[in-house]
């Protein structure tokens, strides 16, 4: 984040195409923005589809989610993130060196033995779908035939969207790899909006196979908007499966371990440990986490994941080039950003999370229920700086080609994670629970940290110190001007506990807004360059709107 703004951002080869170079500061950050943007529409998008699905079909909904779980695998551990984090590394390798026909080579045989691999998938399941469901997938639904047959229809109709993502997951990977981030936030946009039209419009007639239809538009949806961006940087694609492509065998050997990882985070410590011992807590413990924990992930995908996937196309051609100097820049300005949104953004939960839990849930907790679900949250605090810091600490490695070392730091935090799970819930109920996985996240975040420091010679630390300091006591200073503003709104009768829906909305964003102001004021007068940073280059995009009229 620390290139200059003047940096050359595409060169013309031979062919005709563009070999990315580094981008300039200002792109990094509108990138970033157009992301972040992107991101918080398909939230949005798809908490209609959660207000709709409730209202529509209520404990039906089970069958779909149960459906869904196969195609939603084949996604995961083929087409998803796994597969751009093995493939763009490599990829990149070639278009830094501008040998594009090999790297078009790649990119040929990658989707073709995606795709074969994902069809052979998607056809063994859809085959054994009449066993998988009553067997294996939901063997408590086995006595209610007509349920399991309905599970196995929608089944079948579902895989069809992940065959078409094992191709349009990768598209993201190639445009990212090109520093072209617009057409892949639209897409994931679209493919939300894909789903949203079955949900409005397919289930009057088709019921819950309309949905199914919907996302099935949506993984279209997907596909076809991120088709011009391929024809603008003239992808070559060829019928060949390249199985001896060393290149090839590269991307496989690195996204095993990564497949491993997603599976121990997502399984593990996010479904296992839970579960396993939110049975044994007080009722509503495991509601109350999966609430807590989509709730942290709100600010964190906008703020965290939004620049892990900007900046890890250039820490990859940054990583291809041998520029160690480069990366350890890179690295530590998103680093240096990731603290200065997440601190204040974790004290804002805080502050706020009480009314948002209710504005959200709308009387579908009692009080008991809205109170465990707010300590949960609470404790979540931590977890979006650390959550937000791993994406952009681990794709520093995957940029390097080693994606052994995160898995073994995963399996690290994952054993630190259950020892403090057992050992905070109990005076903390599940809010221990929640905070045992924002401090073994922490452990993780160091643990990698200081491996790159003794690779890269460095990470810049004390300025992230600086840069965490002061983001510390300007949240500070925040806090302190919102719980003002919010005694005052009490004492007017604005935001109390039995808050109507309007007043509930006016606290929250006043709040916020108060928040947002004095923090970017503090922030100023203690010099984090970072706070300055990000309103200069959003008014430079507003004075000059025309500078990407092509493809970002």
């Amino acid at each position: 984040m620390s290139q200059p703004e003047t940096a050359s951002e595409t060169a013309t080869t031979g062919d005709g195409g563009s070999a990315p170079k580094l981008p300039g500061l200002g792109r990094i950050v509108r990138s970033t923005l157009i992301v972040a943007v992107a991101s918080a529409a398909a939230k949005a998008i798809s908490l209609g589809q959660t207000v709709i699905v409730t209202d529509r079909f209520g404990p039906e909904w089970d069958t779909y989610v149960a459906a869904s779980s196969v195609p939603d695998l084949i996604v995961i551990l083929i087409s998803g993130g796994a597969l751009i984090q093995a493939f763009l590394p490599v990829f990149s390798d070639f278009l830094a060196k501008t040998d594009r026909p090999r790297a078009w080579r790649l990119a040929s045989a990658t989707i073709n033995t995606v795709f074969l691999v994902s069809l052979v998938l998607a056809a063994v399941a859809f085959v054994l779908a009449p066993w998988l469901v009553p067997n294996v997938l939901t063997p408590g639904f086995a006595s209610n035939p007509e349920q399991v047959a309905l599970i196995v229809e929608l089944l079948r109709v579902l895989l069809l969207s992940s065959i078409i993502f094992s191709v349009s997951g990768l598209f993201m990977g190639i445009l990212q790899a090109h520093q072209n981030f617009f057409l892949p936030a639209l897409a994931a946009v679209f493919q939300d909006a894909g789903l949203l039209f079955g949900i409005i419009f397919l289930v009057e007639p088709l019921g819950l196979h309309g949905v199914a239809w919907g996302a099935v538009i949506g993984a279209a949806c997907h596909f076809l908007v991120q088709v011009p961006g391929l024809i603008y940087f003239r992808m070559r694609w060829r019928p060949v499966l390249g199985w001896s492509l060393p290149e090839l065998r590269l991307v496989v050997r690195l996204m095993i371990p990564r497949v491993l990882g997603l599976g121990l985070v997502f399984w593990f410590n996010l479904r296992y440990i839970p579960n396993l011992i939110g049975s044994w807590l007080p009722e509503g413990s495991i509601a109350a986490y999966t609430w807590g924990w989509q709730l942290m992930q709100i600010p964190e995908t906008l703020l965290g994941t939004a620049l892990a996937i900007v900046i890890f196309p250039t820490l990859a051609t940054l990583s291809a080039l041998g520029d160690v100097p480069g990366k350890r820049r890179a690295l530590s300005g998103s680093m240096r950003y990731i603290l200065a949104v997440t601190v204040p953004a974790g004290f804002g939960m805080l502050l706020v999370g009480r009314p948002l839990i209710s504005l959200l849930e709308r009387g579908a907790f009692d009080p008991a229920l809205g109170d465990l679900v707010y300590s949960t949250t609470a404790a979540f605090t931590l977890g979006l700086i650390t959550h937000a810091a791993l994406e952009v600490v681990a794709r520093g490695f995957y940029a390097d080609k080693d994606t052994m070392t995160p898995l073994f730091t995963a399996v690290a935090a994952a054993v630190v994670n259950l020892a403090l799970a057992f050992l905070l819930s109990g005076p903390w109920g599940v809010g221990g629970v929640a905070l045992a996985n924002s401090v073994a996240i922490l452990i993780e975040v160091i643990l990698l940290l200081a491996i790159l420091q003794r690779r890269w010679a460095g990470i810049d630390q004390a300025r992230l110190a600086r840069t965490g300091m002061r983001a510390l006591a300007a949240s500070l200073v925040m806090s302190a001007a919102v719980l003002i503003v919010q005694a005052l709104m009490r004492a007017v009768g604005v935001g109390g506990e039995d808050a109507g829906l309007a007043t509930t909305i006016v606290a929250i964003a006043v709040a916020a807004g108060v928040g947002i102001v004095v923090y970017f004021g503090a922030g100023a007068l203690l010099g984090m360059e970072e706070i300055r940073m990000i309103p200069q280059m959003v008014m430079r995009r507003l004075r000059a709107p025309a500078e990407e009229s092509r493809p970002a």
